[in-house]
């Protein structure tokens, strides 16, 4: 699901602002931006993120202003170094590519870090644990943003599970009179063949008719696709992360109404197969956008 919040406070020591984006994907990822020398925040960012959001592509951008006496950028040279001392290893592999420039070098991510020198411990937990505090407030303006679109996509689903429940019942309706219509269609079968063969023995037409109708059965199919909706239904009411369910019976009851139109010798259940197909694929359309 989507959504976007912001949040931003300040502190004795700077000032601070949060955005939150997500956007609909079949997993989670979450993708940090931060200013130099706050890298020891993102994995407590992303521990938390995770745990509030459990599907989607999530972006977190986090802007931190220093007042003036504190502002200022420092060169680590220590990592400077290290990428100077592997150059002659990249131009082996890399003959042809120009030499760096001092802007690429400076660009690269842990050369240039936040002039922070008069920080002391304490004063760095103290911003550390405000921003994380502002990233709980935005995630939760986040997962409200979320819930209201959630409860809009239910509506949906539930008008696609209702189609797909009529198309059942109307598929079961057609499938309690193929046996009579396969019964009939050998009948006449055997009527045009009347000529070229001998007459058939009744016991022999109806083995053949129960052998067909065997094979057109599509009970057990229409057992499993109301299952499959009734699983549906009950996820669809639960509180917590349900679209990787929900997906799976998606592919479940597209594999039934595969089978239901393999198994049809009607044409018009066959029609109301392919309706079923079509009405599943709009319900996973939009199972991919719920958490």
């Amino acid at each position: 699901m989507t959504g976007f919040a912001r949040a931003q406070g300040q502190t004795d020591l700077c000032a601070w602002a949060w955005e939150v984006k997500s956007v609909n994907g079949r997993g989670r990822d979450i993708r940090c931006r931060f200013p130099p020398g706050f890298d020891g925040v993102e994995q407590a960012a992303r521990e938390r993120t995770a745990a509030r959001i459990h599907r989607g592509n999530v972006s977190l951008t986090l802007t931190v202003t220093w007042p003036e006496a504190r502002g200022g950028v420092r060169v680590n040279l220590q990592v400077l170094d290290q990428i100077l001392d592997l150059m002659p290893q990249i131009r082996a592999r890399l003959p042809d590519a120009p030499p760096p420039r001092a802007e690429g070098l400076l660009g690269l991510r842990g050369v240039v870090e936040a002039a922070d020198e008069g920080l002391s411990e304490d004063d760095r937990e103290a911003v550390e644990a405000a921003l994380l505090d502002g990233l709980g407030r935005a995630l939760s303006s986040l997962a409200d943003a979320r819930a209201e679109e959630g409860a809009r996509l239910a509506a949906v689903l539930d008008d696609h599970l209702a189609t797909l429940g009529r198309l059942c019942d109307e598929a079961a309706s057609l499938a309690a009179m193929q046996p009579a219509a396969i019964a009939e269609r050998l009948r006449e079968q055997v009527a045009a063949l009347a000529d070229a063969v001998p007459t058939v023995p009744e016991d022999r037409l109806a083995q053949e008719a129960a052998i067909l109708m065997t094979k057109a059965d599509v009970r057990e199919e229409l057992d499993r696709l109301a299952a499959h909706l009734e699983s549906a239904r009950v996820l669809l009411a639960e509180s917590g992360p349900v679209g990787r369910r929900l997906d799976f019976l998606c592919q479940e009851l597209n594999r039934e109404a595969n089978t239901l139109c393999a198994k049809s010798a009607d044409v018009a259940l066959t029609r109301v197969g392919l309706d079923i197909k079509a009405a599943v694929d709009q319900l996973r359309e939009q199972v991919q956008n719920v958490e």
